[in-house]
């Protein structure tokens, strides 16, 4: 019995079959003859594109075969979308790319660029999650290249337009900076996605924040290509939706592409031309079809209708493209037939080779890009230092190091003092978030620093985390070092997969050759003695934890957050991580640690210059190192109680207790925990965080246990509800008096 017919095979016999009964043109077009007077458009390169679209299309065929033969893993294909080839055409290979899933007819334009890309056995390696894939190694299907300065994307809501909108502001920056490697003054940044994500709030940010820039005078050299087929998986959108939504913004160029294919391309080259001249936003709005359902196992019918079906394969732009090609003397249908023969031939090969490369079969395989790490290459940035005289000169003559004030000796004039440093040392560094400019921060932790580097590095931005994040993203990945400052703990979570979902994945997906290093200072934690409730007071850090190769460190004292703040400047530079510094905001101008005015949790300032100068992943602090009986193991605010714990407990009950700051919050420095338990009769994690997974005590006691340590654990948490306003504070709050009492109970009650 007969099989009925695939839908996909339905569209592509149409058009084989368009092409078995087409007569040729009377003419034929010279190969750079334009193909109306009209366009730009020659012979040669219409050709050329409609190979292009061909390539991406049979690759969609190629995809689902994969499938069913259980040897793909991707199948949302990019029929029906292939005129973004034109755009593909167009760019030039400086002008970087974030796609849309749906690019294969860009991405195989843009391979034509390039001698010796295979963009077929490319694609197909990704399909079959092979290791040999050139960019991504086999973690996932997406578009990418690094000889192509196409970033791979992974996300289906739009969150890498804030990264592209970053991108593009820092051009400038990163050319006249002189770190921008093969990106030029002109070069505009493409970013490219669907009309159901162009409702995103990620999306709206990162267009927003594009025509923020321009508004404030800036350059915002962003192409926002969006590719409208009028449904998102199976929700439409509304007629004209995308039109009436962004035509008439202000501070955006809107550009509409539709009919022939020569009628797009003068569309696009006006909008691309638009965009690289002004160095302005352009919205261009391309209308395309979605062939063959969201994906592979998407059953289209079950929520449109056969004839709503069959009315969006008939807009098929390859039919429309082919029919145009012969009708204006470009190409013979038996060139076409000849020229779709040859691409699935080579297909086939190719997919059968790209079966049976190998995959990734091992742990250390799949997370080699996450984390790298090489301390000697970190070590070295302190060989960096600044020309003689203009620290002294960065100081108005008067070195943190030698001030003795008091409020010069704090947590929040070090980090101040060690930001100034860095960013001498460090031209491509830069600083930007909310308040941080002219105000210094709300706690003036930046204070003075727009004056000395003045606003191209130093900088305000709108009061949106997701577009602070992405900033940082796209600066990182111009060649600068950016250092965000997210103003509340609290602000994050609008914004977290800006981390989470964008910045720590882009090693990952590209195997390493993209990254976007960067140090995001988080101002958070509680014990603000009863100011701001839960939005300045928040105490949870494991949406932070949960983030793969993510490096996150809270200081408790002054001189460990110059050197650690160092270290994890030296980390990205070196390393090419992305690290959150969390500030305890509590710490920032707190000076005594046991009574009122003992000045004893001032510092001096390490200077960048001294030995020891950086505090690095894995480095602890330790207090009484003597004391054997219980192990205090805190970080943050939780640090200093447990010292204030650790005196009560000699005291007033004999018990000597010692104290580690364990500094370094994800990836945990376990091995000297283990090391400090070892060593002592019992220990007591001192977590400031929330009980339910806010914190760090169930990862320190679960790997305390599991490997074989019996002695007395117990662990201090913070009461799991968000942390009110005034003294009702201290009721939720870990005191020094739990820890006293905690200690006490781990030593079985002993007087």
């Amino acid at each position: 019995m007969t099989m009925p017919a695939t839908r996909v095979e339905i569209v592509q016999g149409r058009i084989e079959a368009y092409l078995e009964e087409a007569r040729p043109a009377a003419w034929r077009l010279g190969d750079d003859e334009r193909l109306t007077p009209e366009t730009t458009l020659t012979a040669t390169e219409a050709r050329d594109l409609f190979e292009d679209q061909m390539m991406s299309r049979l690759l969609d065929v190629a995809a689902r075969e994969m499938k069913r033969i259980n040897e793909g893993f991707y199948t949302i294909s990019s029929a029906g979308h292939e005129n973004n080839a034109v755009i593909g055409a167009m760019l030039r290979l400086n002008d970087p790319c974030f796609l849309h899933y749906r690019a294969g007819g860009l991405m195989m334009a843009r391979s034509r660029k390039l001698a010796g890309i295979d963009p077929v056995m490319d694609t197909l390696l990704s399909f079959a999650a092979s290791k040999d894939d050139p960019i991504s190694e086999g973690r996932h299907k997406v578009w990418g290249s690094r000889p192509m300065w196409t970033p791979p994307q992974t996300s289906t809501i739009a969150s890498h337009l804030p990264k592209a909108s970053g991108l593009a502001f820092s051009l400038r920056q990163a050319c006249r900076v002189g770190v921008a490697g093969d990106l030029a003054d002109d070069s505009i940044v493409l970013c490219s996605f669907g009309d159901a994500s162009a409702n995103h709030a990620t999306a709206l940010a990162g267009i927003n924040s594009a025509l923020y820039t321009v508004r404030r005078g800036g350059g915002a050299p962003v192409l926002f290509l969006c590719e409208d087929n009028g449904i998102g998986i199976s929700v439409d959108t509304p007629r004209n939706w995308i039109r009436d939504s962004f035509r008439e913004r202000p501070h955006l160029r809107y550009f509409e592409a539709d009919g022939e294919v020569d009628e797009i391309w003068s569309t696009v080259e006006e909008a691309i031309r638009c965009c690289r001249h002004f160095r302005t936003p352009v919205f261009l709005h391309l209308h395309v079809a979605r062939l063959w359902g969201h994906a592979g196992t998407d059953v289209e019918t079950s929520y449109r209708t056969m004839a709503e079906v069959e009315a969006e394969e008939a807009r098929d732009p390859l039919l429309r493209n082919a029919r145009r090609l012969i009708e204006l003397g470009v190409a013979t249908p038996s060139e076409l037939r000849e020229m779709i023969a040859r691409l699935r031939s080579r297909i086939d090969a190719a997919m059968a080779e790209a079966i049976g490369r190998p995959k990734l079969t091992t742990v250390a395989e799949v997370i080699a890009p996450l984390a790298r790490w090489d301390r000697r290459a970190v070590e070295a940035t302190t060989s960096v230092q600044a020309a003689e005289g203009a620290r002294v000169r960065l100081f108005d003559q008067g070195l943190p190091e030698e001030a003795k004030a008091p409020t010069k000796r704090t947590m929040a004039a070090h980090i101040n003092a060690t930001l100034a440093d860095e960013m001498l040392r460090f031209p491509e560094t830069m600083i930007f978030g909310e308040d941080v400019g002219k105000k210094g921060g709300v706690y003036y932790v930046t204070a003075g620093l727009q004056k000395k580097f003045g606003l191209a590095r130093v900088f305000d931005t709108l009061l949106d985390e997701t577009t602070i994040l992405g900033t940082a993203q796209g600066a990182a990945m111009a060649g600068l070092l950016p250092l965000p400052e997210i103003q509340y703990l609290a602000y994050l979570h609008n914004a977290i997969d800006q981390i989470r979902g964008e910045a720590c994945s882009l090693s990952f997906f590209s195997s390493g050759q993209f990254a976007n290093p960067m140090v995001i200072r988080i101002q958070g934690l509680a014990y603000q003695k009863g100011f701001g409730g839960h939005f300045h007071n928040d105490n949870s850090i494991g949406a932070l934890r949960d983030i793969p190769g993510l490096l996150l460190a809270t200081p408790s004292r002054g001189d460990d957050a110059a050197r650690m703040l160092r270290g994890l400047i030296a980390t990205a530079k070196a390393c090419q991580r992305v690290a959150v510094f969390l500030e305890p905001i509590a710490l920032y101008h707190e000076k005594d640690l046991y009574e009122e005015g003992d000045n004893l949790w001032l510092s001096d300032y390490p200077p960048p210059h001294a030995d020891q100068s950086l505090l690095l992943p894995g480095d602890i602090g330790t207090a009484h190192p003597e004391a054997s009986e219980v192990l205090l193991a805190g970080y943050a605010n939780g640090y200093r109680l447990s010292l204030r714990a650790a005196r009560r407990l000699r005291q007033e009950f004999g018990i000597e207790a010692r104290v580690i700051d364990l500094r370094w919050l994800n990836p945990l420095p376990m091995d000297e925990i283990r090391r400090h338990a070892d060593e002592c009769g019992a220990v007591v994690v001192v977590d400031e965080c929330r009980a339910t997974g806010g914190g760090i005590a169930d990862a320190v006691i679960a790997g305390l246990a599991e490997e074989g340590y019996h002695r007395p654990l117990r662990s201090i948490r913070a009461v799991d509800t968000y942390v009110p306003l005034g003294a009702a504070a201290n009721l939720v709050l870990v005191s020094e008096e739990q820890i006293v009492q905690a200690a006490r109970r781990a030593l079985k009650g002993r007087k």
